[in-house]
């Protein structure tokens, strides 16, 4: 397993599990309830030893104030998959940014890309009951892994399959664009990174898998907390694109 490529913009800072466990919570108030950033990721590691999954490499980062978490959970592979790995993303927040999330992704190894698809992901506020709630949302976001996970393994070789022509890939770049999957600065390097891919095994088809990694790549810039949203905004256009229909809940 490769090391995850957790890029830690915003001023947020690298660190490690065991320092979350010494950050301090704000006090609660009659409406607000935030929970350590620690709590969130031992509910996920352990809803994942509870299915037999497995954590081999982690990443987390926190902003200098410790006000924002972001991690991810790279998971022993349930399938056979070559080329990417699955991750969860985790994220919290102690000034009312942001709810407590998980969202499932998948990490390319060749290039350390990484993206998050939509079908599952968990946001609970920090409302009164959130101790309550979080367990039961996270144990049944990771009850969901395993066939999601085979959804994955379709996606991914359906845009393997799925040929692009010049006037394809720039009316996908629009339409990104428009679902906020890029920003206007991003489409020409995206453009660029299409036509002349920095790693050789994407220039091998002219695909949607190819299209892809050319986003999540160029990608790599975006801040860890706006990231799950904009790839998850990318997954849906190319699911679109491929033809790819995912299974209701």
């Amino acid at each position: 397993m490769t090391k995850l490529n957790l890029i830690t913009h915003c001023g947020a800072n690298r660190v490690e599990r065991g320092q979350l466990e010494t950050t301090k919570t704000p006090a609660r108030t009659s409406s607000w309830c935030p929970i350590p950033h620690n709590d969130l990721v031992r509910l996920a590691i352990g809803a994942l030893g509870t299915l037999n999954m497995r954590v081999v490499t982690e990443a987390h980062a926190i902003t200098p104030d410790h006000a924002r978490y972001f991690g991810m959970l790279q998971v022993a592979n349930c399938q056979d998959a070559q080329d990417y790995s699955y991750v969860l993303g985790l994220r919290n927040s102690h000034d009312k940014k942001f709810p407590a999330g998980l969202a499932v992704g998948a990490g390319v190894f060749v290039c350390d890309n990484l993206s998050f698809s939509g079908e599952i992901s968990i946001a609970r506020r920090h409302t009164v009951n959130i101790n309550r709630d979080l367990p039961q949302l996270v144990n049944r976001a990771i009850g969901q892994l395993s066939e999601k996970w085979n959804d994955q393994e379709t996606r991914f070789a359906a845009y393997k399959a799925t040929e692009l022509s010049e006037m394809q890939v720039h009316d996908l770049a629009i339409r990104m664009l428009d679902a906020g999957a890029v920003t206007a600065c991003q489409i020409p390097h995206v453009i660029k990174e299409w036509r002349t891919p920095r790693h050789a095994e994407f220039a091998e088809s002219r695909t949607a898998w190819r299209m892809f990694n050319a986003v999540t790549e160029i990608g790599k810039e975006n801040s860890i907390f706006v990231l799950p949203k904009r790839t998850q905004a990318l997954h849906a256009i190319l699911d679109t694109t491929c033809g790819i229909v995912t299974r209701a809940e």
